[in-house]
C-alpha cells in the first residue's frame, strides 16, 4: 500500500519531467512543452522506504510516455546516470527523483508484475486517524506463469525504447511509448506471451502495452 502526502512539490514532478524528458533517447513530442499527465499507477517497496510511481505523460501534443520513478530520502550511490532530479516536498523534505529503470527496488517490482500479475499498489491517505482510499486512475494486469522472480538490482540497463533491463537472468523490457494491446493475447503479435503488463485508463483508446518478457 502506498501513502500518499496532501503535499506541494517544488519543482513539481511534471515540471521536473519537462526538464528531463527531451534529454532521453525515445523522447517524442515538444520539447520544452509543457508536460501533462495521463494516467498513473505504482507498485510497493516491501521495506516501505522508496516510493515507486510510474507516470504515464505526454510533452504538448506527443505521444503517451511511460516514466517509472522512485522517491528516495537520500541519494542512491552509484545511480547519478539515472537521476531526474531533486524536488523539495513540504511534507517530507528533500527528495531524490531517479529513472526506477536504475533503482535496485524497481526491476523487483516490475518482474512480479509481469510474471506474477502482482498488480499495482493501493494509495491511501490518512486523515484524523482514517484511511482514505484514492480510487486509481488506471488499471494495470499482468500474467500468471510459474516462472521464479529475479531479486536485486539490475545487471544492466539499456536505456532505449524500450528499455531493457536484465535482472538475474531475466530481460524486462519496458515500453516508453506505450502501444496498443492485441485484445486477444494481451502483446502485439511480434512480441512474446511468457510474460506481459498490460494497462488501461478512462478515455484511453485500448488497453496498452506496458512491459513484457523476451
Amino acid at each position: 500500500m502506498a501513502l500518499l502526502h496532501r503535499a506541494e512539490l517544488r519543482p513539481s514532478k511534471l515540471e521536473l519531467l519537462a526538464e528531463w524528458l527531451p534529454g532521453r533517447p525515445w523522447f517524442a513530442g515538444e520539447a520544452g512543452a509543457p508536460v501533462t499527465r495521463v494516467a498513473a499507477y505504482r507498485f510497493d517497496d516491501p521495506a516501505g522506504e522508496v516510493g515507486m510511481e510510474t507516470l504515464l505523460v505526454r510533452a504538448g501534443e506527443g505521444p503517451v510516455l511511460q516514466a517509472p520513478l522512485t522517491y528516495r530520502g537520500a541519494p542512491l550511490a552509484g545511480a547519478d546516470r539515472f537521476l531526474v532530479g531533486i524536488v523539495e516536498h513540504s511534507v517530507l523534505g528533500r527528495r531524490w527523483v531517479y529513472d526506477a529503470c536504475g533503482d535496485p527496488v524497481y526491476p523487483p517490482a516490475l518482474a512480479a508484475a509481469v510474471f506474477a500479475d502482482a498488480g499495482q499498489a493501493e494509495e491511501y491517505f490518512e486523515a484524523d486517524g482514517e484511511r482514505q482510499v484514492r480510487p486509481p486512475s488506471m488499471a494495470v494486469s499482468g500474467s500468471r506463469t510459474d516462472r521464479a522472480l529475479p531479486a536485486g538490482p539490475a545487471d544492466e540497463v539499456v536505456d532505449a525504447d524500450p528499455t531493457v533491463i536484465r535482472v538475474g537472468g531475466v530481460e524486462l523490457a519496458l515500453v516508453r511509448r506505450p502501444t496498443a494491446a492485441d485484445v486477444r493475447t494481451g502483446v502485439p503479435a511480434d512480441v512474446s506471451a511468457a510474460g506481459r503488463l498490460v494497462g488501461a485508463w478512462p478515455g484511453g483508446d485500448a488497453p496498452v502495452l506496458l512491459a513484457y518478457a523476451r
